[in-house]
């Protein structure tokens, strides 16, 4: 799904709905970098874990106070440089903290643009994965069928899907669709490219 075609997708939310799809997107993608944190002893897992979860708080108005603001620098401290991590764990778990960046400012300023940019991240962070785990042999057409057929790019359209769908024409967030939503973006802990921290 193109940026344009999932904006197009969100046209129907508005407001804390972009924040809710944005947090369960990341949320999914949490995983990536718990993983990447505790295999090479980089960041501070935790604190994500905590700001993950003071967004899901302050959705379901769980009263929990958390400066959004000051959270946005220690996301930022948080991103993996790429020049400096020569492996491919580092590219989803850098994915999973801009998602989470662009989550915290839909949550201070609304807005579409990222919302979508969340969605597509997660869909481009998935189909790397598929790309670099599949058969180098593939000619470039075959390639895009295969990432577009992968059962894996199946359940992350599905799984955004679902989330507009549940999402759609409700009007304030209640603490039991904030529950629902959380308890599926979890996933039991498995991250949208079956990565588990466990």
């Amino acid at each position: 799904m193109s940026q344009w075609l999932l904006e197009k997708e969100l046209k129907a939310l508005e407001g804390w709905q972009l924040t809710a799809f944005s947090v369960a997107v990341t949320e999914r993608m949490y995983p990536n970098f718990a993983l990447f944190a505790n295999l090479l002893e980089f960041g501070d897992a935790p604190q994500i874990r905590s700001i993950v979860d003071g967004v899901w708080n302050r959705l379901s108005n769980s009263g929990a106070k958390m400066n959004f603001e000051v959270q946005q620098a220690n996301v930022e401290a948080n991103m993996p440089d790429l020049d400096e991590f020569d492996m491919y764990g580092a590219s989803p778990a850098l994915d999973a903290m801009v998602a989470l960046y662009s989550t915290v400012n839909c949550l201070l300023e609304p807005n579409r643009a990222d919302a979508a940019g969340v969605g597509n991240l997660s869909q481009e962070c998935v189909a790397t994965f598929i790309e670099v785990t599949s058969d180098s042999d593939m000619s470039d057409e075959q390639l895009l069928r295969h990432i577009a057929d992968h059962e894996m790019m199946v359940q992350e359209e599905s799984f955004q899907a679902e989330l507009i769908r549940r999402l759609e024409g409700v009007k304030n967030p209640t603490a039991s669709l904030i529950a629902e939503l959380r308890q599926l973006a979890a996933n039991d802990g498995v991250s949208n490219i079956g990565v588990s921290d466990d």
